[in-house]
C-alpha cells in the first residue's frame, strides 16, 4: 500500500505544469494557446524567452527527480538495490505521466522529456550527463530541440543496453520504452523537419550573423 501512494504522489508531482501556471501568473496567458501548443520548455522557450524556459526546465527536470526519489520514504528500498531501481522507474514513470496528463491542468500537458531527463538523473546520474552531452551537441550543430531530444533519447537506450550494460530488465525495457515514447510524441516535429519547417532556437545568432557579414 505505501508503493502505491508514493506512485501516486508522483504523479501528482508530475502533474505540476509549471510552465501553465508561470504564463497564467506573470504572462496572464496559457502557454497552450501559443505557439506549438504544448506545455513544455521548448514552447515556453520560444514564447516567453529563455529565462522562463530555462525556469521551467529546470522545475521540470526536478519533479523527475524529487518522484524517482520517493522511494527514500520507504526504508526497505533504500538497503535493496535490486527492489530500489524497479521502484524508482514506476515512481519515475508516474511522474512522466503526470507531466504528459496533469490532473492540476485539464490533462494536457508537455512530452514529458525533461522530467524523463529528471528520474534518469536520479537513478543513473552518469548515464543522464552523457545524454545531457549528447542533447547539447546536437543543439549546437542543428538548433532543433525536438532534434536533440529524440537523439539524445535514443542514446538513452543504447547507453542502457550496450555501452553501460545495465542488468535489471525492467530498467532495459524503461529505456527502449523511453526511446519509442519520444519518438512518437515528436512524430509532428519529425514531419517538419522533415519538410523543412521546424523552428529553431535562437542560439548562436551572433555567429550566424558574423558569417552573414563576412559572405557580403
Amino acid at each position: 500500500m505505501k508503493e502505491v501512494a508514493l506512485i501516486i504522489l508522483a504523479y501528482l508531482i508530475g502533474s505540476i505544469p509549471t510552465s501553465v501556471w508561470i504564463s497564467k501568473k506573470f504572462f496572464g496567458i496559457d502557454i497552450r494557446d501559443y505557439g506549438s501548443g504544448n506545455a513544455g520548455a521548448t514552447n515556453t522557450y520560444r514564447t516567453l524567452g529563455s529565462k522562463w524556459g530555462t525556469i521551467v526546465m529546470v522545475f521540470d527536470v526536478i519533479k523527475g527527480i524529487v518522484a524517482a526519489s520517493l522511494y527514500l520514504l520507504i526504508p526497505h528500498y533504500v538497503a535493496d538495490e535490486w527492489d530500489r531501481t524497479n521502484l524508482m522507474v514506476g515512481l519515475g514513470l508516474s511522474a512522466v505521466v503526470g507531466h504528459i496528463f496533469p490532473v492540476w491542468a485539464g490533462f494536457k500537458g508537455g512530452k514529458g522529456v525533461a522530467t524523463l531527463l529528471g528520474m534518469a538523473v536520479a537513478i543513473q546520474p552518469i548515464v543522464a550527463v552523457c545524454c545531457i552531452g549528447v542533447f547539447l551537441v546536437v543543439l549546437l550543430l542543428t538548433r532543433f530541440v525536438s532534434l536533440s531530444s529524440i537523439l539524445a533519447s535514443v542514446s538513452f537506450a543504447v547507453f542502457i543496453l550496450f555501452i553501460f550494460n545495465e542488468k535489471e530488465p525492467l530498467y532495459r525495457v524503461f529505456a527502449v520504452a523511453v526511446a519509442l515514447m519520444v519518438l512518437l510524441t515528436h512524430q509532428k516535429n519529425i514531419n517538419r523537419i522533415l519538410k523543412g519547417t521546424e523552428n529553431k532556437v535562437p542560439i548562436l545568432r551572433h555567429r550566424d550573423r558574423r558569417r552573414r557579414r563576412n559572405a557580403e
